[in-house]
């Protein structure tokens, strides 16, 4: 007996060209929606790589000029105060910090909420759970006095340990860790595995997406801190990228150095690119899979 196939049933040709149609215009949106976003950046790239005249004699070319080199060296060997190799690399020491102090106390403590069994274990939960309603701007003042007693003003240590408690990432490897089958720590604690090494060799491989995904968004939290660093630091010396960028605006009558600021900024937009485009698969893969 010969073999019937079934016919494939094609869609009406009406739903083909309104899909078509609607795939078109979601990306005709989507081209517009990026050129929006970027013109500004090229604007800034632009006044980067011209002279002072050409900025502020209007109208500004829309094409780099030849000073990319110059106004790029004046920015990072000299800049104004500062130069603004020193001031990336103090932002860099900066959120590198934060974001692997956040990560290593919070998956800890989360560790322990989960397969420890002790007194009040979800009562410290909760209390490190309210921490969020008190940033760093609320507690700003007496945190400020225990840096100072404890001499860390002008220093990294003093820049970092403040900001690397982080109730939400505690609550973000929390959830995660419920969602891992018991059997797993029942399988590792007869095969006479300790606690840590049930979490160095479980534990951490499984939670890379999150970490990942938590390790952009800290660094670009931490890169951007700008009342803390300003509040801390009086040695020119410390000052971060963001805040050079504020200092560098004159006062009075003095003329900005237009070139160099931009320059400025366009620097301080690379490493964050830099950390987004490197860890895009595992930022994605950590936010959108439905097992976590």
């Amino acid at each position: 007996m010969a073999r019937t196939s079934n016919p494939v049933k094609e869609p009406p040709a009406g739903m083909v060209e309104k899909r078509g149609r609607g795939l078109w215009f979601t990306h005709v949106l989507m081209i517009l929606g990026v050129l929006v976003i970027f013109f500004p950046i090229w604007l800034a790239f632009v006044a980067s790589t011209v002279p002072q005249a050409a900025i502020t004699h209007p109208p500004m070319p829309l094409l780099p000029g030849d000073q990319f080199l110059t106004n790029y060296k004046r920015a990072l060997f000299s800049g104004v105060n500062v130069p603004v190799a020193t001031m990336l690399l103090n932002s860099l020491v900066m959120a590198m910090g934060i974001a692997v102090g956040k990560i290593a106390i919070s998956i800890l403590s989360a560790f322990a909420i989960v397969y420890f069994r002790f007194p009040g274990r979800n009562f410290f939960f909760w209390l490190i759970f309210i921490t969020l309603m008190l940033p760093v701007e609320v507690r700003i003042v007496p945190t400020y006095q225990v840096i100072a007693g404890f001499g860390m003003l002008n220093s990294y240590s003093g820049l970092i340990l403040p900001l690397i408690a982080s109730a939400t990432a505690t609550f973000l490897f929390r959830q995660f860790f419920l969602t891992v089958p018991d059997e797993l720590a029942e399988a590792a604690r007869v095969d006479g595995a300790r606690p840590m090494r049930f979490f160095v060799d479980i534990l951490l491989p499984m939670s890379r997406t999150n970490i990942a995904a938590l390790f952009v968004i800290l660094f670009i939290y931490g890169w951007n801190q700008y009342l803390w660093p300003l509040l801390i630091t009086t040695d020119p010396s410390m000052n971060t990228v963001v805040m050079g960028i504020k200092q560098m605006f004159p006062s009075g009558d003095d003329i900005a150095d237009w070139p160099v600021i931009m320059a400025t900024s366009i620097l301080a937009m690379i490493p964050p690119v830099i950390v987004v485009i490197s860890m895009q698969k595992l930022f994605i893969r950590g936010l959108v899979d439905s097992e976590k």
